[in-house]
Formats: C-alpha cells, structure tokens, sequence
C-alpha cells in the first residue's frame, strides 16, 4: 500500500513514510476496535469515523476482497462500537464550540424550538451552528453576512432567511438568540450600536453569544439592561469540561474493549477446530443412521413409541461418546498437533 500510494503521488519513500504508520496482528485488531470507538481519535468519541469505518467495509465487501476472518472482525468492532456510543456518556457531551453555543440556548430557554435565533456569518462554525439548531428543532432562523450572496447561499441548504448585514439591528429588534462567528478583526457589534434598539424590544431579554476570534461583540455590551453576553471563552470551559468527562468514560470502554478482543480470539482460535467438530458431528451421525436403519431393517414392527425411545437412546449413546472429546478438541483449538491426533484417532478425514 505503501509503495502504490508513494508511485501513484509519485513521492519519494523517505518523504511518505513519515506520514505512514503500519500495525499487525493482534495490534492492528486492537487499534480498529479503538478506531472506530472514537478513543484514537482527535475528539474523543466523535462518531463520524465509525461511519468511515462502516462504509469501507461495505465498500470492501461488494468488491468481493474480505474472508470470514475480516467479516467477523468487522461485524463485530461496528457492533461494539455502536453500542458504546447508544448506552455510554461518551458522545454525549458537546465538545464542539457550535454545538455547546446551541446547547447553551436550550439551557436558557428550556425549548428553544420556537426561538427566533439570528446567525452571524456564514463560514463554516456558522453553517454547523445552524445545522446543530436545526437538530434541535429551530425553524425560525436568520443568517446574516457582510456578503448576502453567502448567507443566501447558507440559508437555502436549511429552512431559514437570509438578509443583509445592513439589517442586523433591525432583525436583532425581535430575535431572542445571536450566535455570531464572523471573520471580522474588529468588534461588529458595539454597545453604541446596540443600546437605540432596546426600547422598542421593550424590556424583552436579548442573549449574545459570541464564538468568533477574535470577538465580534464589545465586552461593554454586557453591561446593557436585559442583555447577556457569553464569548468564547465561556463555552471553552464548558467544552473542556466535557473533554474530561470523556476521557473518564473512555477509560472504562478500554477495559471493554480487551474483553471484546479477547472474544475476538478466542473465536480465531476456534477456527482451526471446527472443521475437526463437524468431521466428529458427521461421523457420529452418519453411525447413528447406519445404527438405527439396521434396527428398523430387524425389527420392523416396532410402534411409533418404541421408535423414537430407540432412537433418543442411540443419540444419547453418541452424545455422551463424544462429549468430552469435543471438550478436548476446544481446548486445543489453536494446537494443530493435537487436532491431527484426533483426526487419527477417530478416523476423520484428514484434509482441513
């Protein structure tokens, strides 16, 4: 893989390598289990590689080029990893600025559903802003931007109004929420630009939130009656926070995650065995036929009921034959050796 990426960029070895990290074995199992959980990840816990993770071995099986080993291991990382997610606190604290800066606004509202929220900027934190509002079920939403071409643009992928930045103040007369994040260098809103609107909102609570950098919103806006301020540095606390609860689950998962790997192996481990197991079930059927259709060729009178107490007795015998070496056959199912002992020993085929 190395090599082919290295040929078809066509980048020196030496160049590439350093951006080439290579595990086996049981390291590789245990890093897509890891992987996938979100626990190597940047963001821990974020879900978006466990889509990833999904999709290529979608991909990877309708091209025919995974086994039984891959399919298994796989099912089961996609498996575990979704369970984490749905049943712990892993993913469940915001440790994105937008996503806190929305659910900052539920927290002072409760339901913010029929919110009129007015977004500031229409770079990418004001589109995942406005996509973490409609999550929450907002339908009233103003985006605004020095250019109106973009926040029209913006508005259009969602249920939302875009208007000019000349408007600001005037949307700002009836909205309840302004989230902005614009690329400005300079405050775009002041408190001598804000305080003239105030009467005629009439008291009415007005709540900034203020996630660009540098700040869009002068600090001294704050000090406004019936105005509330929160900047950056507020959610970055919130966001930290949430990291730390997320390495505490995270822990825990990684105990989890050794237990799934070891089920994982113990599994690997019963591959070489099975071929051995059914040989044993065929034999020990393929007697039992022969058994019974003898019987029934001698004794052709025997009634419903005498037939099937024949019958429980010559499988029970069979069974109980081969239970413990079926037992033995478990343990040793990584032991090549011993597998081919058994073979010999009751006669199976000896092909794998």
């Amino acid at each position: 893989i190395q090599e082919f990426i290295a040929n078809w960029f066509q980048l020196e070895g030496d160049e590439f390598a350093r951006f080439f990290n290579c595990t086996e074995d049981e390291e590789a199992i245990q890093h897509l289990f890891k992987l996938a959980t979100g626990l190597d990840s940047m963001v821990i816990g974020e879900t978006q590689i466990l889509g990833q993770v999904r999709q290529s071995f979608l991909t990877a099986q309708k091209l025919q080029v995974t086994g039984k080993i891959f399919n298994e291991l796989f099912k089961r990382v996609i498996t575990f990893a979704k369970r984490t997610h749905r049943d712990t606190a892993i993913g469940k604290q915001a440790v994105s600025i937008s996503y806190v800066a929305v659910e900052l606004s539920k927290k002072i509202f409760g339901n913010i559903e029929g919110k009129h929220i007015v977004i500031l900027g229409a770079g990418e934190t004001g589109e995942l802003t406005l996509r973490n509002l409609q999550g929450a079920g907002v339908s009233n939403i103003t985006v605004i931007n020095r250019t109106l071409e973009r926040a029209e643009q913006l508005a259009s992928k969602f249920v939302a109004e875009a208007v000019p930045f000349e408007n600001l103040l005037e949307s700002l007369k009836e909205a309840d929420i302004l989230i902005s994040s614009t690329a400005s260098t300079g405050s775009v809103l002041t408190k001598e630009k804000l305080q003239p609107i105030l009467q005629e909102r009439k008291e009415k609570p007005l709540f900034l939130i203020d996630i660009a950098m540098p700040r869009d919103i002068d600090p001294t806006v704050a000090e406004l009656d019936q105005v509330f301020l929160y900047n950056l540095d507020d959610l970055q606390k919130v966001v930290n926070e949430n990291m730390e609860a997320r390495k505490e689950v995270a822990h825990l998962i990684e105990k989890e995650v050794e237990t799934e790997l070891n089920s994982f192996y113990q599994w690997l481990d019963m591959l070489e065995a099975v071929p051995v197991i059914r040989a044993l079930q065929e034999k020990s059927m393929a007697i039992q036929e022969a058994i019974l259709t003898s019987m029934y060729q001698k004794m052709p009178d025997l009634t419903e009921r005498e037939t099937k107490i024949v019958e429980k007795h010559v499988k029970s015998v069979t069974h109980q034959l081969l239970k413990e070496p079926m037992d033995y056959v478990k343990q040793m199912a990584n032991q090549e050796e011993a597998l081919a002992k058994i073979r010999l020993i009751f006669g199976l085929d000896s092909k794998k």
